[in-house]
């Protein structure tokens, strides 16, 4: 008799058993491949690059063969194709990395800090080299097997093949930024008209390979989901955005259809999110990226954040009412001045601040401090039967929050101050600036100045007593940390115990330096991104968006804070004193070109076949440190008094002249020397040189990029690039620490920052963090190395708010 499925009762028996020992050998099988990639790793991790570029290159020439042999077949040819490709580019890549490999080290803070943006660069082409030949030896052992997933292996070839054409392209801009540079300066300081020319042809590069199928192949793999996730959602917001740019309404049936189809469009098509990425990237407004990051402000995700946080007894959103007071003198405390509340663009107004602390200390529940308790923010002060209140700290943290000065609150960093507070045992005040293009620069300064002088003065409400005070911040709040000190420094009045700054910016003006060409493949820092928020902060004039800006923000239901902003007319809430200073400079507001959409591929199998270097790959390699790759190879001063007038202070800027980037005479003399042994090709690059004969990278055909290349005056205030603050302003900055990313587009400004510090005497200590994004801190619970450059930065934090120790009393003369 025969079973319900037509098969014998004891073959019925046997067809789970025949089915679990298949899934066995498969999971067996997808270990032994595990097992032989991690092996591969490591082998590939102890190459040197000429071992590296040589390994593929014979594999490479192996692959061709094969692939010739078989016929004329489309597949083959292309198969045999990219291998070509894939040798010609490498054999052009490493005799330039090398040369930046030789002169890298001179770029480092010191010997146990080896990075720079030069450093970065040949990490990352090495990174692409590995993948490259991890990829090439599994085509040569399984391209006879006829489980060999041809279309996907070439696509991943040919993927790669397209980013390390665009890095070799980078590797030669490199070239040109160090033999045009003065010696020691990883910045561009030459003629502005240069570093214009520069970037108008840096950014015509392609960038979509970088966003499709190999997005963050630079990073550990840890981090990798998270950017895919994150670019998904990007396309789809962008999509939404551009549906509404066209006059979408959001009520129109099939908009929700259409938002499930577009997400599962991007999921599935790598090359078609590659695209769509860098469309967006080049072509839509400060609005939108303003809209995007401040998603994470959505009380859903925001309360999904703070449930994998520390739980504190205190977290309350502070008003501070606009009121001037004074504030001692350090160097004598019978004098004091007067501290006024915010005046720039849009005239005194409260600065909101959000008191953390894990523990509920003396002062935290007075009245005085209820009383300023925004009524309609969030308000977390535990009310359960507790023991007695804690004593008062003796330090003290105050937070500036990232977000290129246009996007976030203290609500999105919270999670990780919440840990700070638990960690460190002292209250955390984070500062609520205004945010531009609405409130530009000098607004969030001001704002940040005034509520740091008021944490001081009123310490006692905050649950410290005020002994040890430290300035910590990330990114454009890492900015404002250094801003407010030399503010603090000018006003006379107390200066910070210290400075933790984590991956800042220092320098916002658009200069071309080596890691700053990392942003054509940063997935959360591109350049003309970049280049938009700074344009933002510098009061630049923006073109209008607030009707599609508006219908954008509602289909998503995005904070009601940041629509009413998008509603307001940034030109008509300009001030005087912006209005005046545009006047002085001279500056005619550039134009901008429409974007122009490029037609949206249909498959993957078409976008491989009509791009002449192929959709992007990917795999999970561990990326090489660049730590192995170093085993490789006097100023004008301002007035001794200062100024306490705003025009005086946002005014006045520094020229090339006043700033000391250049190295000592031995280290100028030694990168000369250096800069000779370049080939005579090498030392006639000029930025507006030519690649070598027969490279051609490939161009983005995304139409236009929006992105301002002009330099204001004002970005080279010190109290907005404090790296081009003159030497007497540095020498009043407190111990500085910085944490930095090594494959951060802003790792130079960091690099830079800390150069100059160390070689006017100051304290500063720079720790360089590898394999992660910028932004690490508000990843700090994604994975195992983002945790530990999070403790990295409250170790830093340890060293302000520890006093130094006393000095050891002299010992007793010896009895006679």
């Amino acid at each position: 008799m025969e079973s319900a499925g037509g098969m014998e009762p004891a073959e019925a028996a046997m067809a789970p058993a025949s089915k679990n020992a298949k899934e066995v050998s498969r999971s067996r099988g997808r270990r032994r491949w595990r097992k032989g990639k991690a092996k591969a790793s490591k082998l590939i991790y102890n190459m040197d690059l000429h071992t590296m570029t040589q390994s593929l290159v014979t594999l490479a020439e192996d692959n061709i063969a094969f692939f010739s042999s078989q016929g004329p077949g489309e597949t083959a040819q292309r198969l045999s194709g990219v291998f070509a490709g894939v040798r010609e580019q490498a054999l052009g890549l490493e005799p330039a990395l090398g040369r930046l490999l030789g002169v890298a080290h001179l770029f480092d803070l010191d010997p146990e800090t080896p990075a720079n943006g030069y450093r970065s660069l040949v990490h990352t082409a090495r990174c692409c080299v590995a993948h490259l030949l991890h990829k090439s030896r599994y085509v040569a052992s399984n391209r006879r097997s006829i489980f060999f997933r041809t279309n996907h292996n070439l696509a991943e070839l040919e993927a790669y093949l397209a980013a390390l054409t665009q890095l070799r392209a980078l590797v030669y801009y490199a070239q040109r930024l160090l033999v045009t540079n003065q010696p020691g300066v990883l910045f561009f300081e030459g003629d502005e008209g240069l570093t214009a020319d520069f970037l108008r042809e840096y950014v015509t590069l392609h960038k979509g390979c970088f966003y499709g199928r190999c997005l963050g192949f630079q990073f550990t793999p840890a981090i990798r989901p998270f950017l895919q996730t994150i670019s998904i959602g990007l396309v789809s917001f962008g999509e939404h955005y551009k549906r509404n740019e066209t006059g979408l309404s959001e009520s129109q049936p099939g908009v929700a259809a259409s938002s499930l189809f577009t997400s599962g469009r991007f999921a599935i098509d790598p090359e078609l999110r590659g695209a769509e990425f860098e469309r967006i990237i080049q072509n839509l407004d400060v609005h939108f990226w303003k809209a995007f990051w401040n998603i994470t402000e959505m009380e859903v995700l925001s309360s999904l954040a703070n449930m994998t946080s520390a739980t504190v007894r205190v977290s309350r959103l502070l008003s501070l009412p606009p009121e001037a007071f004074e504030m001692p003198l350090t160097a004598d405390p019978t004098l004091t001045v007067t501290i006024s509340p915010p005046l720039a663009h849009t005239g005194p107004g409260p600065v909101l601040v959000r008191l953390i602390s894990y523990d509920l200390r003396e002062g935290q529940d007075s009245e005085e401090l209820s009383s300023l308790v925004k009524s309609n923010g969030q308000r977390s002060l535990e009310l359960w039967p507790r023991p007695q209140q804690a004593p008062r700290s003796q330090s003290l943290i105050v937070h500036f929050h990232g977000g290129g000065f246009v996007a976030q609150t203290s609500k999105s960093h919270e999670p990780y101050l919440k840990s700070w507070a638990q960690e460190l045992g002292a209250p955390i005040i984070s500062i609520d600036y205004s945010l531009a293009p609405e409130a530009p620069f000098p607004r969030a300064l001001e704002e940040c100045f005034f509520a740091y002088c008021w944490a001081i003065k009123h310490c006692a409400l905050l649950g410290s007593t005020g002994e040890r005070i430290c300035l910590a911040g990330d990114s454009a709040g890492g900015n404002l940390c250094f801003t407010v000190a030399l503010r603090a420094a000018a006003y006379g009045v107390r200066v910070p115990d210290g400075i933790m700054a984590a991956y800042p910016a220092t320098m916002l003006q658009p200069a071309a330096s080596p890691s700053r060409l990392l942003s054509l493949m940063d997935p959360l820092l591109p350049l003309s991104v970049l280049s938009k928020c700074v344009s933002a902060y510098a009061g630049a004039k923006t073109e209008d968006h607030s009707n599609s800006d508006q219908k954008a923000l509602g289909m998503i239901g995005l904070v009601r804070r940041d629509t009413a902003l998008l509603l307001r007319d940034f030109r008509l809430g300009a001030s005087s004193w912006l209005n005046s200073f545009l006047e002085l400079s001279g500056r005619k507001s550039q134009k901008m070109s429409e974007p122009i959409a490029e037609p949206m591929r249909r498959s993957v199998s078409e976008a491989a076949l009509a791009q002449p270097q192929g959709p992007l790959g990917t795999d999970s390699l561990k990326n090489l440190t660049l730590r192995d790759l170093s085993q490789r190879g006097n100023s004008e001063t301002l007035s001794d008094t200062p100024e306490m007038s705003l025009s005086a202070e946002t005014l006045s800027s520094s020229t090339p002249s006043d700033v000391n980037f250049l190295l000592p005479p031995e280290d100028a003399e030694e990168e000369a020397e250096a800069k000779n042994k370049l080939s005579p090709m090498d030392r006639g690059l000029g930025v507006n040189a030519a690649f070598p004969e027969g490279f051609h990278p490939r161009r983005s055909s995304q139409g236009a990029t929006q992105m301002p290349l002009y330099s204001s005056p004002v970005v080279k205030n010190p109290f907005m690039s404090p790296l081009l603050a003159p030497d007497s302003m540095l020498k009043s900055l407190p111990p500085v620490h910085i944490v930095a990313c090594a494959l951060d587009p802003m790792l130079d400004d960091s690099v830079m920052f800390a150069r100059r510090l160390r070689n006017l005497g100051q304290p500063v200590t720079l720790r360089v963090v590898e394999d992660l994004p910028h932004g690490f801190l508000t990843l700090a619970a994604l994975c195992r190395e983002t945790r530990q450059a999070a403790e990295l930065c409250v170790e830093r934090i340890r060293l302000v708010l520890t006093p130094p120790a006393a000095p050891a009393p002299a010992p007793a003369p010896p009895l006679v």
